[in-house]
């Protein structure tokens, strides 16, 4: 069974188009992290490039292969602090382009995440749809799955990697003004429901005329909340992270009276309409389009 860890969420305001300064600001985090004893450092989306980019051809030149040259410094970075790291970036795949989110651990890169769901925003407009589905991840300090801020609003995105068996959702986010409900309620929400712990790691500042709201939050398997950043400066949250907490769904109030496994207790059966597609859709796997909803 893994042991407990400290989880750091850095909400940051990274610079558009300037990786350099970016990176910079990263590793500067993750030494102040890691002096408070977090083996867990995640960022926002997006976070290496900045997000509000105008079109395609101006996001292109800031993605990066992954593996590729900044996630192997990061790589490099991993190895002599020995945390992990969840980052957000733009991920270049011959002539496609994704909203990525990469793990990197002392042992170089251990996955990666595409974002699934589009919203009409920022470089989402111009992104190509995520195909790697929702996976987890096994690292030495537990099962991570990895979502990116819109893929939040579907709760089938945190069930599928629960089912999986994460004991930890990361959520790297670019939340702006308009955000703030999704930011207080859904977070917790996850967690409950899934029985797992549920982080969100929002960015600030503001960026080709978007406000971007913080809010940064971690919240454990029963919902409750262990750490919340402001909405507007930089800052670093903590929490202690315990997986066994999230692994035990049988929830027992009282002894033979009162006792609930939100996974035992599922009917499958009944849930067909999830997965159907209905006449509002945007987007479906048949979607050929590059930035669809």
């Amino acid at each position: 069974m893994p042991e407990k860890f400290t989880l750091a969420g850095v909400q940051m305001d990274p610079t558009l188009m300037d990786k350099e300064a970016n990176l910079a600001g990263m590793i500067d985090s993750v030494e102040q992290s890691v002096a408070r004893q977090a083996r867990l450092v995640v960022f926002p989306e997006c976070a290496l490039t900045g997000y509000c980019f105008d079109s395609r051809q101006e996001a292109l030149p800031h993605a990066e292969s992954i593996p590729g040259p900044s996630t192997q410094l990061l790589a490099g970075l991993c190895h002599r602090t020995r945390a992990y790291l969840v980052v957000g970036m733009l991920e270049k795949d011959g002539d496609r382009c994704f909203n990525a989110a990469v793990l990197i651990g002392p042992e170089g890169v251990v996955g990666k995440y595409r974002k699934v769901h589009l919203p009409y925003l920022g470089v989402d407009r111009f992104v190509d749809p995520g195909d790697l589905g929702f996976g987890v991840h096994q690292t030495r300090l537990g099962r991570i799955g990895l979502n990116i801020c819109y893929d939040g609003s579907f709760p089938e995105s945190a069930r599928t990697m629960a089912l999986q068996g994460a004991d930890i959702i990361l959520l790297p986010t670019n939340w702006p003004t308009g955000a703030e409900e999704f930011a207080e309620f859904l977070v917790n929400a996850r967690g409950l429901e899934n029985k797992v712990y549920s982080v969100a790691v929002n960015r600030v500042g503001r960026e080709r005329g978007f406000r971007f709201i913080g809010r940064s939050r971690i919240a454990d398997p029963s919902g409750r909340t262990l750490a919340l950043a402001g909405p507007e400066e930089e800052d670093i949250i903590f929490a202690e992270i315990d997986p066994s907490a999230a692994r035990d769904k049988h929830i027992t109030r009282v002894p033979g009276k009162h006792e609930i496994n939100r996974f035992k207790d599922r009917r499958p059966r009944y849930y067909g309409k999830i997965v159907e597609a209905s006449d509002s859709d945007w987007g479906s796997d048949s979607d050929s389009g590059v930035g669809s909803d």
